[in-house]
């Protein structure tokens, strides 16, 4: 195979699984498949299509995931999420920005950290597990970060008199670790097993 025809290839191949993912996730977002919910607690597991997206095919890619994850969560906010909302009544603006920063941002440095071990541990398992966790994990401190930020000194949190810690504590509960690991383990298994089936493809 020429070397012009295996980039094309390649090429084709990315626009393919970025396609798959996109849609992954639009689904996802608007069915039970995406946010598991228990009693008062919602688990999201969308980040883990972004993080496999982002390992596979890059930073870039990873940001565009991200983003769509961003925008899936955007119209969340009009009458769908009732939190979402209730930003969205406080400050349209910031809500925009809360709901697509964090989430690009995510997507990226996804792809950024899988490409800076891979340099050093090529295919190691341990790069993958520590790349899909990333995923799961900065999703909540990006989200929780930029939340604190934009919305800390509004009505949301009226009643922790600006104590960051215990906005920090009321964020981030159960719901936050089961994502993390999700995203570790399934993450894992997925980017590794399509990353495999892409270089046998390519050779």
């Amino acid at each position: 195979m020429s070397n012009t025809r295996r980039r094309t290839n390649k090429y084709t191949q990315k626009l393919a699984l970025m396609s798959i993912l996109t849609a992954l996730i639009i689904v996802m977002s608007f069915t039970p498949i995406g946010y598991l919910k228990i009693l008062s607690i919602a688990i999201t597991f969308i980040p883990i299509p972004v993080a496999i997206g982002a390992i596979i095919l890059g930073p870039s890619y990873g940001a565009l995931l991200g983003a769509v994850f961003g925008i899936t969560s955007l119209i969340q906010c009009f009458g769908l999420d009732p939190f979402g909302t209730n930003l969205m009544s406080i400050n349209p603006l910031f809500t925009v920005l809360l709901c697509l920063i964090p989430r690009i941002l995510m997507g990226t440095a996804s792809g950024l950290i899988f490409k800076a071990l891979n340099g050093k541990v090529k295919n190691s398992i341990i790069t993958y597990g520590i790349s899909s966790f990333s995923g799961g994990f900065l999703n909540t401190v990006f989200f929780v970060g930029f939340l604190i930020l934009l919305f800390g000194n509004s009505a949301v949190f009226q009643d922790y008199d600006g104590n960051i810690l215990a906005i920090i504590t009321s964020l981030v509960t159960v719901n936050a670790v089961v994502e993390w690991i999700a995203c570790l383990f399934l993450g894992t298994a997925v980017a590794k097993a399509l990353s495999k089936v892409m270089n046998k493809i390519n050779k």
